[in-house]
């Protein structure tokens, strides 16, 4: 361990053992217990007398926070574990001050400080067939338009409903409307045949304001959770660049962003059957297909990490073995930031979760700790030769 990390870390577990410690510092030895195991010289033979005791206090008391938690409601863990680093969300800020030494943070800290962003506060839209565009504030309640006999409207919760009654299509020409969302905007959607779709940022859906067709097609680009109604006699298809997902009813997301090279369709309930000219395979609950976007390979089915496919759902970043770019990716598309590189990329990769209601300083942070070296100028952040390593 670094010197100057070693004596951060002993200074507060010295406050620990003698009761002067903070409740923030108290969660951060915690945060951080496995480092006893990690690094053998935190504990010496002059003070394991003092240390393992503690050790073994702060176990039972991460045990007891685990059981605790078995016992509660389900609901996400907000952590981060990037390369070498384990750390929880909540103490990024910590984190920083007990383990990078201080002029690093300080002069790091001084290229993003007064760009704390939350995330973007874009307006989605919604376009109609004749061109026309409703922009959807928070204060958009109740009706918001009518399309041939169709009533829509934003509820109190803000999702946007289509309400076809009993009224025939008069022209027999059924109307299509795109739903768009903004960078950093996730945003829920009523489709007419009362299937829900779960739009991420950057992302919109094309569908007809009544589904009358032999199938209910609708268009995707960018990421969508869908969770279908039933109806054997009418199939749901969505179509994503050059893939055909069809379904009869079921729940399952699908990632087709333009700047990323594959199209990646996870099912969590159900069945699908996803096609394209290369071939098609039905998967079951908890796999994969994945579709190359120029659809110069063959289709691959893989098993999915579901709770990462569909984590954004729940506003969260999750992310598995992922490399750099793919990271910085979903991060630009949230934060509204423009990411470019200078010189080459860091091929470790990077593991955790976080809460995309975080800041962005938060997340700038976390890229500090693990040694990736960046200036952020206006939208722009870009990263330096990979890492400062």
């Amino acid at each position: 361990m670094h010197e100057n990390k070693k004596e951060y870390f002993q200074l507060i577990l010295k406050k620990y053992r003698t009761g002067n410690a903070s409740e923030e510092e108290i969660k951060f030895l915690e945060t951080f217990f496995d480092l006893f195991e990690s690094n053998e010289d935190l504990i010496t033979a002059d003070n394991e007398a003092d240390y393992l005791p503690l050790k073994a206090a702060m176990k039972h008391h991460i045990d007891q926070q685990i059981d605790q938690h078995s016992a509660s409601p389900a609901s996400f863990r907000i952590y981060w574990m990037v390369g070498k680093v384990a750390a929880a969300a909540i103490l990024v800020f910590l984190v920083a001050y007990y383990f990078m030494p201080p002029h690093r943070l300080t002069n790091k800290a001084a290229d993003y400080a007064v760009n704390n962003a939350l995330p973007a506060t874009g307006k989605p839209t919604l376009t109609l067939s004749d061109g026309s565009v409703i922009y959807l504030n928070d204060s958009t309640k109740g009706e918001i338009a009518r399309q041939s006999g169709v009533i829509i409207t934003r509820t109190k919760d803000g999702a946007i409903v289509y309400n076809a009654g009993s009224q025939p299509n008069a022209t027999g020409q059924v109307p299509e409307n795109t739903f768009s969302t903004p960078k950093g905007v996730k945003y829920k959607i009523m489709l007419p045949d009362g299937s829900s779709a779960w739009l991420n940022a950057l992302s919109s859906l094309s569908y007809p304001t009544r589904f009358t067709a032999a199938e209910r097609v609708v268009t995707l680009n960018g990421e969508g959770y869908f969770e279908i109604k039933p109806n054997a006699q009418q199939p749901f298809v969505v179509k994503s660049g050059t893939q055909r997902v069809q379904v009869l009813g079921t729940h399952f997301n699908v990632n087709a962003y333009a700047d990323e090279s594959a199209i990646k369709t996870t099912l969590l309930e159900g069945s699908v059957k996803v096609s394209t000219s290369n071939g098609s395979y039905l998967i079951v609950p908890g796999e994969q297909v994945i579709a190359s976007r120029d659809n110069n390979k063959p289709l691959r089915k893989i098993t999915a990490n579901t709770e990462k496919e569909t984590a954004w759902v729940n506003d969260i970043f999750s992310f598995k073995n992922d490399d750099l770019p793919y990271v910085m990716r979903q991060i630009g598309r949230w934060y509204d930031i423009d990411i470019k590189y200078e010189g080459s990329i860091t091929p470790e990769k990077f593991s955790g979760e976080i809460s995309r209601s975080s800041g962005l300083s938060d997340v700038l942070t976390i890229l500090m700790i693990n040694d990736i070296k960046f200036s952020l100028t206006g939208n722009v952040l870009t990263i330096s030769n990979g890492s400062n390593k």
